[in-house]
């Protein structure tokens, strides 16, 4: 459908002001479709035209002011309005709609495990259009009162209280004024625990078929809700703004969550029902505590156009892991944020497709002239840069000027623009009035700038005293901390603090000086407490110390300063990956942060070990791998309980994915259990059944034997996985018809949005490269169809999960750079396809800088 051009929405904003929806929805059509009739308040200012969207799968009638328009003139998803006269309208629309299975507008799913079906919106960015008629942009607010007809069994759930009226009809509160994307509707039989606090009615829902994991874990879930909701009512003067406050656990949910205001909706893989470590029960906590903080940074002010999703996204990030962390047990969120989230900021920087945080402001860069110019471009800014990256800028700029200005400034904004929309301008100047830096100086660096700045250290020995200089590659000014430790005289492999002191960079490339008494320390750490977005380096004799005695730095939180320097330096090819892996053999078995050990065993395993070294190497990092697993597993035998009991989980995972036969790990499976443990719950042993495929060491009725031991939603997809891993061409073949089907061919539907991120997760073994290299060609032809025939979100899993991202080789990256020329590619698989090249060649010079060492 066409995409939204800006300079359309601002013609449309200056002609209309849109008051009030009033939307039925009948979901008792059956499993295809369901009726949507929608009536539109608006006022135009003038006389003129516009449209109003809509995709139907058919337009009954439409009626402007009582006046018939031909559905016939509907053209893909717009119904032009002409003849608009000023004054008061109203627009009828009676449509039939079509459900998803991609996860984008009002999606089905019928839980394998009991056959209860469920379906919920996702009308993010532009996707109301496919459950309702809308002007679809972010800054014509209105009100939205819903009626829905559903099965009489169902519940509904929606924006504002929900109450049943005759069986089945259910009508949901009007809500304020809000953006036509955060419009949120549920229904199915929800399994549901329901409380009330500070006065509201809180509820968490999910599948029937989950209940028994969600009772498990609903008092932490709402225990962290109310813990964050109390904190978020001391640092903002501006009381949550709406009736309630659902969160409802979807299927196959596109996105970690979604913020709706009164009903957020989150990926139901956070009802946990195996094992997790204590730093995965933290994500969960942190994207509770992100949702949250939308409801005032996203719903209560929203953005005017979407060039200025960093007011939603960064704010939202910043402010989930620092809540999180002042009202909750999960205090060092930081430590994960830098391990888990600041790597995917740095490399979305460095790649082609990177752009500012926020691209709209200020004077447009030549290569960049309009950076946002429809809602198809603003898609594909929803990565590193606008989530991590703009969290780093934010934690920098409370550094810089002061947490109390920083909030007093962000209570200027809530106060000015309530239930309004609001610019990066107007925000600078809600800070600008909260103090006497100048944050527009300040955001015209950090904002409007691409690229990761280099802090390098360098030191110097005096007759009595020792320098420090630092170099600055980039253009930003940085506030930093610098950490100063020494060996322990008395236990070479730990390191004592020495000093901390803040450090302020200039803008300007240069160098910055500091002279301080003898003797030097043994280590220096830029950046120490990871308050900038940069990346470090160190000193030759820093380095060394970093070699010996990494694990034995105090704080987590500098450990993972030193592993993300550690990792940028390995991408950059300035480091050997294997030493890398030496580090990691050393320093891991003492490790005692579980974000930093995931972290670490995850780049280890994915990017090291499948793409960075070459194929000769490769079972020798696994075994580097398994040994220190084993090391963990050791260190960790007997009652395990917290940290222990994550690290074991840890090292159990990574032994799995990194072994190399199938002894060991098929004993595990066979006796349901890790010696000392823990025993093998449905994660483990479909891990365990995944690496046996790869291996070639499984079979399809074994398989299909766990799949019946386990036929829920997650079995289905675990069972898709392995029976895409199996090296035989018969396999394959039918793992990638299923891939790229598009239409029910046969009597075959295409895969939904799980199953097919399930089947191409397992389809690209690095073990199978014989057997797979004909599909490498294949999939450049492949994936173009499959993008324009289902979607953005399929477009983007084509290009991420089913890429051939471990054939490092130049034919890889010349029949990519042809099908980028060619212009098959939609602009979401383009942007995967132009992040996975430009991965492909940094894998491609490090490997040949590691030949040439």
């Amino acid at each position: 459908m066409p995409a939204l051009q800006r300079d359309e929405a601002q013609t449309r904003a200056q002609l209309i002001d849109v008051h009030h929806y009033d939307i039925a929805l009948d979901l008792t059509r059956g499993a295809d479709r369901f009726g949507s009739h929608t009536v539109i308040q608006f006022t135009a200012r003038a006389a003129g035209d516009t449209f109003v969207e809509l995709k139907p799968a058919e337009l009954h009638s439409a009626t402007l002011d009582g006046r018939p328009l031909d559905p016939a003139v509907l053209d893909d998803n717009r119904l032009p309005l002409t003849g608009l006269t000023p004054g008061a309208h109203e627009l009828r629309l009676d449509a039939t709609m079509s459900y998803s299975r991609t996860g984008e507008g009002m999606h089905r799913f019928t839980d394998p495990a009991d056959g209860e079906s469920y379906v919920y919106t996702q009308l993010f960015l532009d996707d109301v259009q496919r459950v309702f008629g809308a002007f679809d942009q972010p800054d014509l607010k209105a009100v939205f009162a819903l009626t829905v007809t559903a099965p009489t069994d169902w519940t509904v759930l929606g924006n504002g209280l929900a109450t049943q009226g005759d069986p089945g009809h259910w009508t949901l509160a009007p809500t304020p004024l809000i953006s036509t994307y955060l419009v949120a509707v549920a229904a199915g039989r929800w399994h549901s625990v329901r409380t009330e606090h500070a006065g509201l009615p809180f509820g968490i829902h999910c599948r029937r078929s989950l209940a028994p994991h969600l009772d498990a874990d609903a008092e932490e879930i709402l225990d962290l809700t109310r813990r964050c909701f109390d904190r978020y009512h001391e640092i903002f003067e501006e009381p949550y703004p709406f009736d309630s406050y659902d969160q409802a656990f979807v299927p196959e949910f596109n996105a970690g969550a979604m913020e709706n205001p009164g009903l957020v909706t989150f990926r139901d893989e956070f009802v946990f029902r195996s094992a997790v470590t204590d730093t995965e029960r933290q994500t969960r906590g942190v994207v509770i505590a992100h949702e949250m903080a939308h409801m005032w940074f996203g719903d209560l002010v929203t953005l005017q156009w979407w060039d200025d999703i960093w007011l939603n996204e960064s704010f939202a990030e910043y402010m989930g892991y620092q809540v999180l962390s002042e009202a909750t047990r999960f205090t060092d969120t930081w430590t994960d944020f830098a391990v888990a989230r600041k790597g995917w900021g740095y490399d979305a920087d460095q790649r082609p497709s990177t752009h500012p945080v926020a691209p709209g402001a200020g004077p447009f860069s030549p290569a960049h002239p309009d950076p946002v110019p429809d809602t198809a471009s603003a898609l594909l800014n929803f990565d590193g840069i606008s989530y991590a990256k703009g969290a780093s800028a934010l934690r920098q700029l409370v550094a810089w000027m002061g947490e109390k200005d920083f909030l007093a400034g962000i209570n200027d904004h809530f106060a000015r623009h309530r239930f309004g929309n609001a610019a990066l301008a107007d925000f600078l100047d809600s800070l600008g009035r909260a103090t006497d830096r100048d944050v527009h100086a300040w955001a015209a660096r950090w904002l409007r700038t691409t690229g990761v700045d280099t802090l390098t250290p360098e030191t110097a020995t005096g007759s009595d005293t020792w320098h420090l200089d630092v170099h600055h590659s980039g253009s930003r000014p940085h506030r930093i901390a610098v950490g100063a430790y020494d060996q322990d005289l008395t236990d070479p492999g730990r390191l004592v603090p020495r000093d901390r002191f803040e450090l302020d960079i200039p803008a300007e490339e240069g160098r910055t000086r500091r002279a301080f008494p003898k003797p030097a320390p043994d280590l220096l750490v830029l950046n120490d407490g990871d308050l900038t977005y940069a990346k470090v380096r160190f000193d030759p004799a820093s380095w060394k110390t970093v070699a010996r005695s990494l694990s034995g730095l105090p704080d987590p939180l500098t450990r993972a300063v030193v592993w993300n320097a550690a990792r940028d330096l390995v991408r950059d090819g300035a480091l050997a990956p294997t030493a890398y892996l030496d580090a990691a053999r050393t320093h891991l078995p003492h490790e005692t942060d579980l974000a930093i050990l995931q972290g670490v065993l995850s780049f280890a395993r994915t990017q090291i070990a499948d793409q960075y070294l070459p194929a000769a190497a490769r079972h020798t990092a696994l075994a580097t791998l398994t040994a220190l697993s084993r090391d963990i597993l050791r260190r960790t035998e007997g009652p395990a309980h917290g940290t222990e009991a994550g690290l074991r989980l840890t090292a159990v995972r990574a032994f799995i994915d990194s072994a190399t036969t199938p002894e060991g790990i098929q004993d595990w499976l066979d006796d349901g259990s890790v010696p000392g443990g823990p025993h093998l719950d449905p994660e483990l042993r479909w891990r365990i059944l995944g690496r046996l495929a790869t291996l070639g060491a499984t079979t399809p009725q074994a398989i299909d034997a766990e799949l019946a031991r386990d036929p829920g939603a997650t079995g289905r997809e675990g069972a898709a996985r392995c029976h895409a891993a199996l090296p035989d061409p018969a396999a394959k073949q039918a793992a990638w018809d299923a891939l790229f089907t598009t239409d029910e061919t046969g009597g075959k539907p295409a895969l939904s949005n799980y199953l097919f991120i399930a089947t191409a997760t397992g389809f690209w073994a690095p073990e199978q490269h014989e057997l797979l290299r004909p599909y490498v060609a294949r999939y450049f032809t492949a994936a173009p169809a499959l993008a324009a025939a289902r979607g953005p979100a399929l477009a983007a899993a084509a290009g991420r999960q089913a890429f051939p991202a471990t054939f490092v080789e130049d034919e890889t990256l010349r029949l990519g750079e042809a099908c980028l020329a060619d212009g098959r590619a939609t602009p979401a698989l383009r942007r995967k396809l132009v992040d996975q090249l430009d991965d492909l060649r940094r894998a491609l010079a490090i490997r040949a800088a590691t030949d040439g060492r």
